[in-house]
């Protein structure tokens, strides 16, 4: 069963040229799969670098919908609003608090030297909003670097490595 699975899928992707889909519910079934990982023990930080790097690409993509001008600075406001709407109602679900201490100098309680709480579920889709900010401009960078050469997928590649790494570090050093 799991083959003929792999299979189909695989006819469907060779098929498929361009896919240029997305519906409002997605928002609904990422914090549905935030959920089960959140299950899972996958840590809420981790869980809000995709959140995050979802809600910023979902901007991003109604952005680029949009051809016509109609307020200045429309597309980042419009990554904006969508971080924003998808990020706020997913807080309460998945709010994780953790220590951040900051020693610097000094004994503990002074200027220098605190305990600071945060949210790692919002640290994280900082993190993940900015990691799809600054992919493309990287992608750019590294095809520049090879001489105008491009990996297939190269964008996408550079995108979830990032994702990744951050989701890795995050995971199982923080």
């Amino acid at each position: 069963m799991k083959k003929q699975l792999a299979i189909l899928g695989g006819a469907v992707l060779a098929v498929v040229k361009v896919a240029r889909a997305h519906c409002p519910l997605c928002t609904l079934g990422a914090a549905a799969a935030a959920g089960g990982a959140a299950y899972l023990g996958v840590d809420k930080g981790v869980i809000g670098i995709f959140i995050g790097a979802f809600a910023v690409s979902m901007g991003w993509w109604v952005g680029r919908m949009i051809k016509k001008q109609v307020i200045p600075y429309q597309i980042p406001v419009l990554i904006a609003f969508s971080f924003l709407t998808t990020i706020i109602p997913l807080v309460p679900l998945l709010k994780e608090n953790k220590p951040l201490l900051i020693s610097l100098a000094g004994g503990y309680g002074t200027l220098l030297n605190r305990t600071y709480v945060i949210d790692m579920f919002i640290v994280g889709s900082l993190i993940g909003g900015a990691i799809m900010c600054i992919t493309p401009s990287l992608s750019k960078k590294i095809t520049s670097i090879r001489q105008g050469k491009t990996v297939p997928y190269q964008g996408i590649m550079v995108t979830f490595l990032l994702l990744i790494l951050a989701g890795l570090f995050m995971q199982f050093v923080l």
